[in-house]
């Protein structure tokens, strides 16, 4: 989804693999000229422009251990900048861009905790604020003088909290839903209204059940609901103009776009396909451009103007499998699960991945992904499980993880796996378990937990030696961790290990297949290597696939080479029909 500078909106930024890696690429749209901004040997994918459109900032790391510094580049080319002198390299915990060229930016490393600096042109980086948990930038008011961050400094990394604050550290509103750490209720910033001046900030709150937009006027203390009549969860950002709030909806698996009306508190639907909107922004002539995908229907940029914004010629991927809808009923209420049948098969059963998503605070939705539809062409049928601790079906949907961290989502899994077997879709005896991340850890937990269900897995980038993992990951992950177990490895033994894929090595029988990056501050290779040690050590099957990048590739030759490896030991290893 192109972004464009708020003052210069002719002037866009996007990612593009159109050179085999993700870079940026600026695009003046009055003149249809695009050139490629960043070329570096394993991508670039973080990055913004700034209000007046000339600068194009971009974060620069090691080879994706997401640990650096801000550079940035004029648009119209030219050799690249430090952009923060003074500040040393970091994880980056936002950034948000002042027209006076004035830079808000949030950091964090292990030694500080989260720090947010004022970086002035000509001048030296001013810390504003420092705290041990996690924090993060949200916005800049229009006119500069105002900053909102989101915060978790009552110690619950799952639910943040708000404070406004000047460009010299002093506070000028706080908004805590937790109520000091007790409830369990987040909020986000979703933005300062875009004019000049105006102190209101549109919000998203918990406090329904669901994330919800409202307006807070920070100066005059005041909070306005917004009366949003539609399920599921509801985002919403500004218009240029400030007089509407463009909607995005979603709900089981699906989204949509509503414009909203501020003066008459009109909801008017925005036409958009089924299947699901990633990202969307109205323009100054109040048309709205947004990426959407359907599991069938490869991503493009469209506009309600008509036609498609952005679609590179050659880059399109054929067309896939539309999903069906699976509602099981588990442990802990009705789950849902996307279900693709393999075309040209018959009715089944069919050799199945389970492929499991990432977060865990994510969801699977009707969009589309280009390794469900790998496994697909190859005759497998796909199940994608949006078990409990996912996003968009409730806020308690997404907190029942707590404490019996993996085990709970497994469960579910489980729930659907009988599922699918029991209405003949899936093979018993060729089931793969597979995913990436919170996926992967999933994976190698499930594979010791739940030993006789699963013929094959594949965990790419996972957790497997949970404790080793917290001490050796980025902090911001270390807060989470301890929001979800209650404690850190010390305070809380017994749910560490019965949580730890480590625990349960000895107990795999399956085939396994791990891919992992060198350089991955989330999921560290310290902590695979303990597990991958442990399955070498009584012989079990398994084969181990290490690569120069972090917690995944942005080179697209390297994410075909791990979809192949992945296939080729899942056909190795299945039972032959």
């Amino acid at each position: 989804m192109p972004e464009w500078a708020e003052d210069a909106p002719d002037r866009a930024l996007y990612v593009s693999n159109e050179t085999g890696t993700y870079e940026f690429y600026a695009w003046d749209r009055a003149t249809g000229t695009r050139r490629q901004v960043t070329d570096r040997p394993n991508g670039t994918t973080d990055g913004t422009l700034s209000p007046d459109g000339e600068w194009i900032w971009w974060f620069s790391d090691t080879d994706g251990d997401e640990f650096g510094t801000w550079v940035r580049q004029p648009f119209a080319g030219g050799p690249d900048e430090p952009a923060t002198p003074g500040l040393a390299p970091a994880y980056p915990e936002g950034l948000a861009l002042g027209r006076d060229g004035t830079a808000v930016v949030g950091r964090s490393t292990d030694e500080e905790g989260s720090t947010i600096f004022v970086c002035r042109p000509g001048a030296e980086p001013v810390e504003i604020y420092r705290h041990r948990e996690t924090a993060v930038v949200g916005d800049l008011s229009r006119d500069g003088t105002l900053i909102a961050i989101e915060h978790t400094e009552h110690g619950d990394s799952m639910h943040s909290s708000l404070r406004v604050l000047t460009l010299d550290g002093k506070t000028v509103a706080e908004l805590d839903d937790t109520r000091g750490g007790t409830e369990e209720l987040g909020l986000a910033v979703l933005g300062f209204a875009p004019v000049p001046g105006d102190t209101r900030l549109l919000v998203c709150h918990q406090r329904g059940g669901r994330w919800e937009p409202m307006i807070w006027d920070v100066a005059a203390g005041t909070e306005e609901p917004l009366e949003i009549d539609l399920p599921g969860d509801v985002g919403a950002e500004w218009y240029p103009d400030g007089s509407a709030l463009l909607v995005s909806h979603g709900y089981e698996a699906r989204s949509e776009l509503w414009r909203y009306d501020l003066a008459d508190r009109a909801l008017t639907r925005v036409d958009t396909p089924p299947g699901t909107v990633s990202d969307a922004s109205a323009r100054p002539d109040g048309t709205v451009e947004y990426q959407w995908s359907s599991a069938a229907e490869p991503s493009s940029v469209r506009s309600t103007a008509g036609g498609v914004v952005l679609e590179l010629p050659g880059l399109r991927a054929p067309g896939s499998v539309p999903v069906e809808d699976a509602w099981v009923d588990g442990p802990g209420g009705r789950i849902h699960a996307l279900v693709q049948r393999p075309r040209g098969q018959g009715d089944g059963p069919f050799p199945t991945v389970f492929e499991i998503h990432g977060g865990p605070t994510w969801h699977d939705s009707d969009a589309f992904a280009a390794g469900p539809a790998a496994w697909l062409d190859h005759g497998f049928a796909v199940v994608r499980v949006n078990y409990r601790g996912s996003t968009g079906y409730g806020r308690a949907w997404t907190d029942a993880l707590k404490h019996r961290v993996g085990l709970i989502e497994l469960e579910d899994i489980a729930a659907v796996r009988d599922w699918a077997v029991s209405a003949g879709l899936a093979d018993p005896a060729r089931l793969v378990l597979s995913g990436g991340s919170w996926g992967g850890y999933l994976t190698l937990l499930g594979l010791g937990t739940q030993p006789e269900a699963w013929a094959v897995g594949l965990a790419a980038v996972p957790v497997a030696d949970y404790v080793t993992a917290y001490h050796d990951e980025m902090e911001t992950l270390k807060a989470l961790d301890r929001t979800l177990f209650g404690g850190t490895p010390e305070e809380e033994p017994e749910r560490w290990a019965a949580s730890s894929p480590l625990t349960y090595v000895d107990q795999v029988r399956a085939p396994v297949y791990i891919a992992a990056g060198v350089n991955d501050p989330r999921c560290p290779i310290r902590q695979i290597d303990h597990y991958v040690d442990r399955l070498a050590a009584r012989g079990a099957v398994h084969e181990v696939y290490r690569y120069d990048a972090g917690h995944g590739s942005l080179v697209v030759a390297e994410r075909i080479k791990q979809l192949r490896l992945e296939l080729d030991f899942a056909l190795k290893h299945l039972p032959r029909r």
